[in-house]
């Protein structure tokens, strides 16, 4: 990488976020505030929403505008807060027929946004631990036992349809012995894991 390269550095930054970066780490890579507006004219980038960005050239994202939107979760130190979550992240394993219309993430129940909720964004409140969630394709996801427990304790007249997803996540090791032991001393975990597992 030449020095003071900027294309090069976002190109780093991008290729690791599905195409996707921020006007803060356009500006880190060596972008003037003032010449996002010409990049986006001149079809480099694609704006996605306020402060969200995406290289043109990049081929169109397997996960669609996921990234984005974990992007738009980030918090006053530019990480992101949130994962997928509910059927989102059970389509991001495999498990089940989810196509869900929105992407469903959650964060935590003290996120907050100047801007309105995007159009096409679910947004959960939930106190994730870290063994809940893990990496997939660049995007933080809640684990199919966790997303499996939301969904049931969402919907209880669902659980019967989520019962052979259980059986799936488990067949594939999806989810361990250890997850469903730790997520039972979970207060109302044990209940919601029980009906699923019967």
């Amino acid at each position: 990488m030449k020095k003071n390269d900027p294309f090069a550095a976002l190109m780093t930054v991008a290729q690791d976020q599905q195409g996707y970066f921020t006007t803060k780490q356009a500006i880190e890579a060596g972008y003037a505030d003032n010449t996002h507006p010409y990049h986006v004219h001149a079809g480099n980038w694609e704006r996605v929403c306020r402060g969200i960005y995406r290289m043109a050239h990049f081929a169109p994202p397997e996960d669609g505008e996921m990234m984005a939107w974990l992007l738009w979760s980030r918090g006053h130190d530019e990480k992101p807060v949130a994962a997928m979550s509910y059927q989102t992240a059970l389509s991001l394993f495999e498990l089940g027929d989810f196509n869900p219309a929105k992407v469903h993430i959650s964060v935590p129940k003290t996120f907050r946004r100047n801007s309105p909720t995007p159009k096409a964004v679910v947004l959960h409140r939930a106190t994730l631990a870290p063994t809940e969630v893990t990496r997939l394709r660049g995007l933080m996801v809640c684990r199919p036992l966790r997303a499996l427990c939301d969904l049931a304790s969402a919907n209880p007249d669902a659980v019967a349809d989520l019962r052979p997803i259980m059986v799936e996540a488990r067949r594939r090791g999806l989810i361990t012995e250890r997850e469903l032991s730790v997520m039972k001393e979970q207060k109302g975990a044990r209940k919601i894991i029980t009906t699923l597992l019967s």
